[in-house]
């Protein structure tokens, strides 16, 4: 099995983390097409796999099982792949063997956007969240800043409150290549 010293750092997957809504997605897409990768996204992946939406797998199977599926699916991808840009779905990094398999194997960049600039997007996204169905505003509150915690573990944060998904994307992308150019000069 591969250590975290193992993986050359240009080869390395990028793993974005953060609360659900917060365009992981839209960043994640942007950030492949300019370092010319392979976008996943692990919600999206686990669909096809079964065909079914997330709502759908949560009602259907369950979240427990959901994060099973989940877990596999990273563990899988993280350890076996490189040169990917990762989409994790909001719950993804709560799991303890998510967060390490990630932190020994990618680069984690969190996507952090602020209470106040993440609660005007609930319209938006309500219905297609299961754990945001039927929850009060507080409850929603409350669910944020338990999984702030588990993000707060990273290699790098993005504060996205004043920018748009192109200025986040270059500034992974800015940060990633520094840190190239930092551990691993190319000759």
């Amino acid at each position: 099995m591969e250590t975290y010293c193992n993986i050359p750092l240009r080869e390395r997957n990028i793993v974005l983390i953060g609360f659900m809504g917060v365009g992981k997605t839209t960043i994640g897409q942007l950030v492949a097409k300019k370092l010319y990768r392979d976008f996943i996204d692990v919600d999206q992946e686990i669909e096809k796999i079964h065909n079914m939406s997330i709502p759908t797998i949560f009602q259907q199977l369950g979240e427990e099982y959901f994060r099973k599926v989940e877990k596999e699916f990273i563990v899988d991808i993280c350890t076996n792949t490189r040169l990917k840009i990762i989409s994790l779905g909001g719950g993804a990094y709560l799991q303890e063997e998510v967060r390490n398999v990630c932190l020994s194997k990618c680069i984690v960049f969190f996507l952090d956007l602020s209470w106040d600039s993440w609660k005007d997007r609930i319209p938006l996204i309500v219905n297609s969240r299961p754990l945001l169905k039927n929850k009060t505003l507080e409850e929603i509150e409350e669910l944020f800043f338990k999984r702030r915690d588990a993000y707060s573990l990273h290699n790098s944060r993005v504060s996205m409150n004043d920018l748009d998904p192109e200025a986040v994307a270059d500034q992974i992308v800015k940060s990633v290549k520094w840190t190239w150019e930092i551990y691993e000069p190319n000759d």
